[in-house]
């Protein structure tokens, strides 16, 4: 039996373990249960594919990602593992062959969508073979304070009880203490051994742009810092996701929309030109992107503000899976707190603190005048974080500045409006009577009369809309649900006495500062291996397509820059190259070695 070091470097061509890997994957080997918090792109799915290489039977993968088993069996497959799935898509045919393998013992990990485990015939099918362990994948599904809730993850304690002597592993890149709690008890891995890595990704530039009209945003963020690279947009609604495409593809940015309400032939070629293809950008609603494994994406944009801290973090990660160097752009806006104020009044009372919990979270790290990273390590449990140098308020600090008399006057307009008139207005209305502007709406309702009009004359329009939007991420402006008017809080009422300070952050007029130099930098290459890259990439997106598999399938970037660089001349030297394992080096060896001949 090969030891997880010896298949680490004949299966996947690396030398040494990622930082934690290795104790996760001995507990396992070991027979023992293990729940894994690890940042997306930090080798959650090594420490259960070596663990199913090592172990007698099959590794069986409980995933939700059922657009992209395919995608991963091809990788899987590439490295010479075994590996099958069932789920859906596939012809009764097609299902048979994988379950004969299953049975015969001819497969290392096989792949199932968890509603599966829910059929009977699912269950008697996995014991009628050996099950090496179980890996839950994607493990924050199961919690219903999660942003992915899936019912099906709730059935999956039933694996501990069918099968009592195989381990299992849950992993995720996504959890608070709380749901990291929940995860634990729900699937009854309380006894379970728990690693927790660091959720910090120092190669991502987190940035967050006061709004502007963001499609022109957008456009100039990708011209200028990201143009020609592979990414991923993301907005609320498909007519956003729809018409951002369009505005792109029209600017000169190859560019598709992905959304529930595209049929599932055009979501499926979506989602493969981008695996496949050289930078496209995709924009997406949240339906896009969970278990995406494309490392070269450079960057995630947020074109609307995410509705919790947990679904922001789990987006952004899908940017820099292979280390280098990613930017987690945002636009965001007064409109956004207005709207995510009012969806959070719908529901039960239940739903109610939990989305207002989950929107506090993001407001304050929207508006933070300190470190972006220390604030999103705190949420997920590490408060020892320093400030990262990597972000944009780390770059540029924002002033803060005494808001007080500023927000009295918002908050009398509102209180006027209300009590002399019985009237709600939303923001604009109340920026127009600071401002002192006879428009024709302030004229109809007479608001010229009121003694706040023109007292704001010192602020501009914007930045009376600034004060609005951060009182209302403090919770000293609230929205009335069904027309989004402004309205006082509880809170409101010692700023308006004066007991209580506001201090808000000024927004920044000047353009935000470039990404600085990441922590986790590109492997340097001398200019003259600059030509034998990209020869190599050519080769190598020449033989993706005719295999029909993603680029990264073939060889990372990672790996061709180090053979650019060193120039193997014989195959015992390129099975040197980290990623170069035994079956990519009998396999693609000679296309490499011929490339490198090549001039």
């Amino acid at each position: 039996m090969d030891t997880p070091l010896e298949v680490l470097r004949r299966v996947f061509g690396y030398d040494s373990f990622r930082p934690g890997q290795q104790e996760i994957i001995e507990t396992v080997v070991a027979g023992g249960d293990a729940l894994v918090l690890m940042p997306t792109g930090g080798g959650k799915s090594l420490c259960y594919q070596i663990p199913a290489l090592v172990r007698r039977g099959v590794g069986v993968v409980i995933s939700p990602l059922i657009a992209l088993m395919q995608d991963q069996v091809d990788a899987l497959n590439a490295l010479g593992v075994r590996a099958g799935f069932l789920n859906s898509t596939q012809e009764p045919d097609e299902r048979r062959r994988v379950e004969a393998a299953y049975v015969a013992g001819e497969l290392d990990l096989l792949y199932l969508a968890p509603e599966r485990l829910r059929v009977d015939s699912t269950v008697r099918l996995l014991e009628k073979g050996e099950v090496a362990l179980f890996a839950i994948d994607e493990a924050h599904c199961v919690s219903s304070w999660g942003h992915d809730f899936r019912p099906d993850y709730l059935m999956l304690s039933v694996l501990r009880e069918r099968w009592p002597g195989v381990p299992r592993i849950a992993l995720t890149a996504t959890a608070t203490p709380d749901t990291h709690a929940e995860i634990s008890h729900r699937l009854g891995l309380d006894q379970a051994r728990h690693f927790v890595a660091s959720f910090d990704r120092p190669n991502i530039h987190y940035r967050i742009a006061a709004k502007n009209d963001p499609k022109k945003q957008l456009l100039e963020f990708l011209r200028t810092e990201h143009p020609d690279d592979a990414g991923i947009v993301y907005c609320l609604s498909r007519s956003s996701a729809e018409k951002i495409a369009e505005y792109l593809s029209d600017h000169g940015i190859a560019a598709v929309p992905y959304h529930a309400g595209l049929d599932a032939p055009t979501r499926a070629l979506h989602q493969s030109r981008f695996l496949r293809e050289d930078g496209l950008v995709v924009v997406a609603t949240i339906a896009f992107g969970m278990g995406i494994d494309k490392p070269d994406v450079r960057f995630v944009a947020h074109v609307d503000l995410p509705k919790s801290v947990e679904g922001y973090y789990q987006e952004t990660g899908r940017a820099g899976r292979d280390g280098q160097p990613a930017t987690a752009w945002m636009a965001y806006g007064l409109q956004d707190v207005v709207q995510h104020r009012r969806l959070a009044m719908e529901g039960d009372d239940t739903h109610r603190r939990r989305q207002a919990l989950h929107l506090d979270a993001m407001l304050a790290l929207c508006e933070t005048v300190t470190c972006r990273r220390v604030m999103l390590l705190d949420y997920f449990g590490q408060a020892d974080a320093q400030p990262c140098g990597n972000c944009d308020t780390c770059q540029q600090p924002p002033d803060a500045w005494d808001g007080t008399v500023a927000a009295q006057k918002i908050l009398s307009t509102v209180l006027r409006l209300d009590r002399e008139r019985r009237q709600k207005f939303g923001v604009g209305q109340i920026v127009d009577i600071l401002l002192g502007k006879k428009t024709a709406k302030v004229e109809q309702f007479s608001h010229d009369q009121l003694t706040v009009f023109g007292v704001g004359t010192e602020l501009t329009a914007p930045e009376w809309q600034g004060v609005a939007r951060q009182l209302l991420a403090q919770g000293l402006l609230s929205v009335e649900p069904a027309y989004g008017a402004l309205v006082l809080t509880e809170a409101s009422a010692d700023v308006l006495r004066g007991q209580h300070e506001v201090r808000l952050r000024r927004d920044l007029a000047t353009k935000p500062a470039r990404a600085a130099k990441s922590k986790s930098q590109p492997v340097s290459m001398p200019a003259e291996a600059a030509p034998v890259f990209e020869r190599l990439r050519s080769w190598r997106g020449a033989t993706a397509k005719e295999q029909g598999v993603p680029a990264y399938v073939i060889f990372h970037d990672a790996t061709l820059r180090e053979i650019a660089t060193r120039l193997p001349a014989s195959l015992a030297e390129l099975g040197t190259i980290s990623g170069v394992g035994d079956n990519k080096l009998a396999k693609y060896g000679e296309g490499v070695l011929e490339t490198l001949a090549a001039e």
